[in-house]
């Protein structure tokens, strides 16, 4: 019987490091996320170049439910993006991401993350950030992985520091209409500073198919005589 989970394999995907899990994002995440997503920083602070996170919370479920629709909707092996809601010690405590286009050529896309605020300062983002980046590198076969934050967000740039991003350029932005410095940084195998516990995944060989990372056998067999 097809699912929802065997037509797009990221729903199935599961990475777990001791105490940090990513789910693919299910239907049934969205209602959790969506609440948590509704206190993420201070009103008089914004960490993220587009402000979803300022959405009124009776909007909220339904902003987040169609942002993932929407990118399941559009999901291809020329561009893709890897949601996943991240448990610690079994509770959901945020989100991280992973997004790309035309990743058969490049080996390379960007993270972004967000997690909610009675978690922070505890050493989840931190975590979390790692799992992701080394599922990335040691199961995806990327290169690098990119990531940017405005330079007054100190505690996302030092998870990027602590995950060994090294700075890559700034541009200069607009963040709710106040120009605004971004910061831009560049995660490297070499430089990649790994949890301290090892990556169990489940569901990786669909999902490496659903993005065109391995061929059919069929598809890479030699033509009959």
């Amino acid at each position: 019987m097809t699912t929802a989970a065997t037509a797009l394999p990221l729903l199935a995907l599961r990475i777990t490091a001791g105490p940090v899990e990513l789910r693919g994002i299910t239907d049934d995440l969205l209602g959790p996320l969506a609440g948590l997503a509704t206190d993420i920083h201070d009103p008089d602070f914004m960490p993220f170049s587009f402000p979803w996170s300022l959405t009124p919370a009776p909007d909220m479920p339904r902003n987040v439910a169609q942002y993932h629709w929407g990118k399941r909707a559009s999901f291809s092996p020329d561009q893709w993006n890897a949601d996943f809601a991240v448990f610690f010690d079994g509770e959901l405590v945020g989100a991280q991401g992973f997004v790309t286009r035309e990743y058969l050529v490049t080996r390379g896309g960007e993270t972004g993350s967000w997690l909610g605020r009675k978690f922070q300062g505890r050493g989840i983002g931190t975590a979390m950030r790692q799992v992701i980046c080394a599922f990335i590198f040691d199961h995806l076969d990327a290169r690098y992985i990119t990531s940017a934050a405005f330079e007054d967000n100190l505690a996302s740039l030092a998870v990027s520091r602590k995950t060994g991003y090294t700075d890559n350029g700034v541009d200069r932005v607009s963040r709710l209409g106040q120009p605004a410095i971004m910061r831009r940084i560049v995660l490297e195998p070499p430089n990649l500073v790994r949890y301290k516990h090892d990556l169990a995944v489940e569901g990786l060989p669909e999902f490496r198919k659903s993005i065109g990372l391995d061929a059919d056998d069929e598809d890479s067999a030699p033509d009959p005589a």
